[in-house]
């Protein structure tokens, strides 16, 4: 009877010392899976993550459990949680403590610990073993699945969506002349165009790429490219300037996601070996969708007999055909993205293991097919999902309204979205982001300086070589003449004009000073840039002109009549090649990107990211310094296509080690919030080279230089990702 107590009680000991050690047993486990894991990933074997059990912990098997004692306790047997004298222990005993009624953090011999019985640090560490554990998994399992035709159509898909985004960004350069001469824009108010399309990508990337990792890639691309092309198509229908300003800023709000999403989607779904190069062979539709802007452009806007008007209220010139063109790559976009998964790898993220095999499978098997090889089994039964640690969210379901409801919703997804963002500057990736807000920054601020706003320079350099062509004629006196042909480009002072007749006639870049009409009649004018200052016009009548109050510069009307005037701005290509010129400039220097693209493709697994990234970004720093020398248009074509052709590998390094970087549960935050960065530097770039580019070219040219050269500097010091696994 003695020896049974003396049993009873080591047994007793040693239960309660279990239990004080089963927290450390807990976190000594998923630490052994993961060196477990290790090894078994280096044979492809995918059995071992169906047996998480290790031999150093303890597991309820048909209620015993398997333990060796010490040497001072005895075997247990089954008991019934009473001693002799009926007092009653710290939790039900079958040889172990029952896990339902422990307590002070007393759990079952062999059952996980409770979630709510851990700290937030605690869950936090065991899913970041859980999501380095399900990096290297789910990297033989894409190499399993290999790289077909599934990867293929989802390229074609995704670069899709990309080439709207160049289109988008083409079509602010290309609209802009037109749309503010048809809208009778001043110069005061000409730049809103380009920075309200920029502030609303800028916005437009920082919040579809967080939403992108709250709801998923394919869903939040869905929706920002369905926003894009509505409003997009919406604005060439639009008259009104405020209106207009209105539809493009949420077109650009739209766009704004495409490019975090897109990166963060695709780089899901390939391999290590693969990543690099096919993420820079997805950046060529960024480039395709530059040159259809800059074809369509020169195809369609200066052709104004692809316009109709009804009365003179509403207006559609060949601008707004071309705008509803440009919206085609988005519009094709979302219907093929109907059609394809979201990314397993984010499913996996979130905890949707069956959703996440099923989509994995498809990719396996569609691959699998096209190869010859149906009959080739998916072999992965179990995937490792990371730890779930949930969030308490009030949305006052009961008793609040629906409007209610859906303010909080918004309110808790924003915040959520705020939250991922400020574990971007966390340990570890804080230096990581720190580095890339700098290459970024300083490559847009450099590249979309000089690009965006170069349409201006050429069309500075002709205005400045038009100009000088000017002809001036003083002191005229004509009287009972008929004028029915064209004057361009003339200055006429001092002149008298008796009884004549101005009739079907263009006056383009006309100016009359200090002259007099008088009896004369102006029927059938079309003016573009003519202006009569310090004029008198006495009995003089004006029938279907479109001479309006503001070409009457302090000048004198005597008892003059006007019929018919057409009001609002009109647009003529006739005889202006300048249009066509600066579309085929855009189209070379777009075109030049093409090597570039391939040579960054074909080397970015070979030479590494950060070599082609800070190599790229100095020489194009080189290559703009030289813009300084060019001295007519021809030279600085030239060295634009060189610099364009520079610049796009750093583009597609930068890219890559981008969603290398980030871990995938803040991918697409991280790109968003340096997208955004990078579209507020272009803004700025504008700005400043904008301010500048009619009385100085060496300050932006040198200033592009040097945050080129700096930014490289920079890029050099960031991580290598070249063998790493996707985080």
């Amino acid at each position: 009877m003695e020896e049974t107590y003396k049993d009873r009680t080591s047994l007793m000991k040693g239960a309660k010392d279990i239990a004080k050690e089963v927290k450390r047993q807990a976190v000594k486990k998923v630490n052994k899976a993961v060196d477990r894991a290790q090894d078994g990933y280096t044979q492809r074997s995918y059995n071992r993550f169906q047996d998480e059990e290790d031999d150093d912990d303890y597991y309820v098997q048909g209620g015993n459990y398997g333990v060796e004692a010490n040497d001072d306790e005895g075997s247990s047997e089954a008991t019934e949680g009473h001693d002799e004298d009926d007092e009653i222990y710290e939790g039900e005993y079958q040889g172990i403590p029952n896990m339902g009624q422990g307590k002070d953090g007393m759990v079952a011999l062999g059952q996980p610990m409770r979630d709510e019985y851990k700290d937030r640090h605690e869950l936090e560490t065991e899913r970041k073993a859980d999501e380095e554990e399900l990096a290297q998994q789910y990297e033989l399992i894409i190499q399993e699945c290999g790289h077909g035709r599934f990867q293929w159509a989802l390229f074609f898909v995704l670069g899709m969506a990309l080439m709207a985004d160049g289109v988008e960004v083409f079509v602010v350069g290309f609209v802009l002349p037109s749309a503010e001469t048809d809208m009778c824009i001043p110069n005061s108010g000409s730049g809103w165009l380009g920075d309200i399309v920029y502030l609303g990508m800028m916005v437009g990337a920082f919040f579809w790429g967080g939403l992108a990792d709250k709801v998923g890639r394919r869903q939040s691309l869905l929706i920002c490219m369905s926003v894009n092309g509505f409003f997009a198509f919406l604005s060439s229908f639009v008259q009104g300037y405020g209106f207009f300003l209105f539809c493009r800023l949420f077109s650009g709000f739209g766009i704004g996601g495409a490019v975090p999403t897109v990166f963060s989607y695709f780089s899901e779904v390939l391999a290590r070996e693969k990543r690099g190069e096919h993420l820079s062979w997805l950046c060529m539709f960024w480039m395709i969708g530059g040159i259809y802007a800059s074809a369509m452009a020169w195809a369609i806007i200066p052709h104004y007999g692809w316009s109709f008007s009804m009365g003179s209220a509403y207006q559609f010139h060949s601008w707004r055909v071309f705008v509803i063109v440009c919206a085609l790559p988005c519009v094709s976009s979302v219907v093929a993205l109907t059609f394809m998964p979201e990314s397993p790898r984010f499913l996996l993220e979130v905890g949707k293991h069956d959703e996440a095999w099923m989509i994995l499978k498809q990719i396996h098997d569609t691959n699998m097919r096209a190869r010859g090889q149906p009959e080739k089994v998916f072999t992965v039964n179990r995937i490792k999902t990371p730890k779930q640690i949930d969030e308490l969210i009030e949305i006052e379901s009961d008793t609040g309204t629906w409007y209610r409801r859906c303010f909080v919703r918004i309110r808790t997804e924003l915040y959520g979205i705020w939250l991922t963002f400020m574990r971007c500057f966390n340990y570890p990736v804080k230096d990581n982001t720190i580095k890339l807000t700098a290459v970024w920054f300083t490559l847009s601020f450099g590249y979309y300086g000089l690009s965006v706003w170069f349409p201006d320079v050429i069309k500075h350099l002709q205005s400045d070589e038009y100009a000088s062509r000017v002809k001036h004629f003083r002191n005229e006196e004509v009287s009972h003449f008929v004028f029915n042909f064209t004057l361009e480009n003339q200055i006429h002072s001092n002149g008298e004009y008796i009884n004549d007749r101005f009739i079907m006639m263009k006056f383009k870049s006309v100016t009359f000073e200090d002259s007099l009409f008088k009896n004369c009649v102006f029927e059938d004018i079309t003016s573009l840039n003519t202006y009569f200052r310090n004029c008198t016009f006495i009995n003089t009548t004006f029938y279907n002109t479109d001479l309006e109050q503001y070409k009457f510069v302090d000048s004198e009307l005597i008892n003059c009549t006007f019929f018919h005037i057409r009001t609002g701005c009109q647009i003529s290509f006739d005889d202006d090649y300048s249009a066509y010129w600066i579309y085929f400039v855009n189209f070379l220097g777009t075109l030049a990107v093409l090597p570039g693209n391939i040579v960054s493709a074909l080397l970015m697994d070979r030479i590494g990211r950060l070599t082609m990234l800070g190599g790229s970004m100095v020489l194009s720093g080189i290559s703009c310094f030289f813009l300084w020398f060019g001295t007519s248009e021809s030279m600085m074509i030239g060295m634009l296509c060189l610099y364009n052709g520079l610049t796009i590998s750093a583009w597609n390094s930068l890219d890559v080690i981008t969603v290398e970087l980030y871990p995938t549960d803040r991918r697409a935050t991280g790109f968003g919030f340096l997208n955004a960065l990078c579209k507020a530097a272009a803004v700025l770039g504008n700005l400043i080279f904008g301010s500048l580019v009619g009385i100085t070219k060496a300050i932006p040219i040198l200033l592009a230089s040097t945050v080129l050269v700096c930014g490289g500097l920079v890029g050099l010091r960031l991580p290598d990702t070249r063998t790493q696994v996707l985080m």
